[in-house]
């Protein structure tokens, strides 16, 4: 789901919906790396003094340090940083700065607006350098894997489609990332659960698309958007690759299906609604409860978790706690006359409003397409409430399946006790019996 990961997503962000004209910044690269330096060392007054309007109301000196400095408190010594890059946006120019930490690889987006300004500033894991560890069920020997492109427009991403060798008329599988501005391997940190899919189901002879996700590459055009929702976050670029499975000589049009995981998941029955020509659709991990419901609960497992230790930490909690559940109550009360409002917990209005009323279990009823529903039990971000209400709505169908895995956390991964954020920085894999789980009942149609 779209929520505040601690430790899986590194994201601090205030977003820009303004429309202005389109006059660049004076050296916006260089302002860019000046908030970074900022922010590194410290000076969260000079970042504060140099941002816009917006930005000041979301983070105020205070919330800087508070929320953001832990953040990059945790990233180590800066070692260098990489080429950065930028584009224009509708306020200004947007600025991707990669830099090497201790920690790992991490990128910087910021938006500089048209008068110099800070409009909006991100953190965020960068694509992992480190090689990948082919699980036990990967046979890479098996299948090819050949880059492609997902839609036409402005909007078109880069994907890589992988195919069984010698293959026809295959089975074929989409996969539709979890929030956060994920690449076309859903990598966080060391772990890479689309890859990891790909490889396992082509080795059993299904054909899988990956892509990256929309906010990834067009992240800074897309701040910019007056009306920002799941639509265009998310399921039409899934609607997309549908087609442009639809198209590929070596798989069968009737054989596509469509998996989402987190945010996939519970998007996966508007998904299912624009794409009735597909076979079914996979859910991993797919929530069912209203957002700010999930926010809310995530906070309150994580925060005793993460404050323990110091006063100071513990009085942090119990604002970071406050904050949420101020922000639940408020996007609970806003009508459509609300839109044009700030955001609220660093997401759109237009976004909170699209979803209101959205139950995906009860959509899913509606609709004629079979489903795979799984769920790890050891998973805190989605958990087995929801895999509940998914059981109580679609649990007399035949045509579904559902099952959960004891053992498994929020990547489908193996593990013991409480699960928490450092488990997503040990590398490791999807479980075997949940690619088996998979090939079987897509093979089985």
């Amino acid at each position: 789901m779209r929520v505040i990961r601690w430790a899986s997503t590194l994201v601090v962000a205030a977003c820009v919906f303004a429309q202005t004209g389109r006059v660049p910044a004076p050296a916006p690269e260089a302002r860019a790396r000046e908030a970074v330096g900022w922010v590194l060392a410290g000076e969260y007054q000079k970042i504060f003094d140099a941002s816009t309007p917006q930005m000041k109301q979301a983070l105020p000196p205070e919330t800087w340090k508070t929320k953001v400095g832990p953040i990059t408190a945790s990233l180590g010594k800066l070692i260098e940083y990489g080429e950065p890059k930028s584009e224009p946006v509708t306020v200004g120019t947007g600025v991707l700065l990669p830099a090497k930490f201790a920690a790992g690889d991490f990128e910087f987006n910021v938006i500089v607006d048209n008068a110099g300004l800070i409009a909006s500033f991100f953190i965020r894991p960068g694509t992992p350098k480190s090689a990948y560890t082919h699980p036990a069920y990967s046979k890479p020997e098996s299948f090819t894997e050949r880059e492609v492109t997902v839609g036409s427009d402005e909007w078109k991403l880069p994907g890589t489609l992988t195919l069984p060798k010698g293959g026809m008329n295959l089975a074929a599988v989409v996969l539709v990332h979890g929030s956060g501005a994920h690449d076309r391997d859903e990598s966080i940190f060391p772990n890479k659960p689309f890859r990891d899919l790909a490889e396992g189901l082509a080795s059993r002879g299904i054909a899988v698309l990956r892509y990256e996700k929309r906010n990834k590459v067009h992240q800074a055009k897309l701040l910019t958007l007056p009306h920002f929702t799941p639509q265009e976050e998310t399921v039409e670029d899934a609607v997309r690759a549908v087609a442009l499975l639809q198209t590929v000589p070596e798989i069968d049009p009737k054989r596509i299906y469509v998996l989402g995981h987190s945010l996939g998941g519970y998007l996966l029955p508007q998904i299912l609604q624009q794409t009735p020509q597909v076979a079914g659709g996979i859910s991993l991990a797919g929530s069912t409860r209203p957002l700010e419901d999930l926010m809310v609960e995530q906070y309150e497992y994580l925060v005793p978790l993460q404050s323990a230790g110091s006063e100071e930490a513990r009085k942090q909690g119990q604002k970071a706690l406050a904050d949420v559940h101020a922000g639940a109550a408020a996007v609970k009360a806003m009508t459509a006359a609300d839109e044009k409002g700030a955001v609220i917990m660093n997401i759109p209005r237009s976004y909170w409003l699209a979803l209101k009323g959205y139950n995906p279990p009860a959509l899913a009823a509606t609709l004629r397409s079979r489903l795979c529903i799984l769920q790890g039990e050891r998973d805190y971000q989605v958990t087995m409430t929801d895999f509940g209400n998914w059981k109580s709505a679609l649990g007399n169908r035949k045509d579904i399946v559902l099952k959960s895995y004891p053992a498994l956390n929020h990547l489908f991964e193996e593990g013991v006790g409480k699960s928490t954020p450092a488990e997503y920085f040990k590398a490791g894999h999807i479980a075997g019996e949940v690619i088996e789980d998979i090939a079987n009942w897509t093979l089985a149609h």
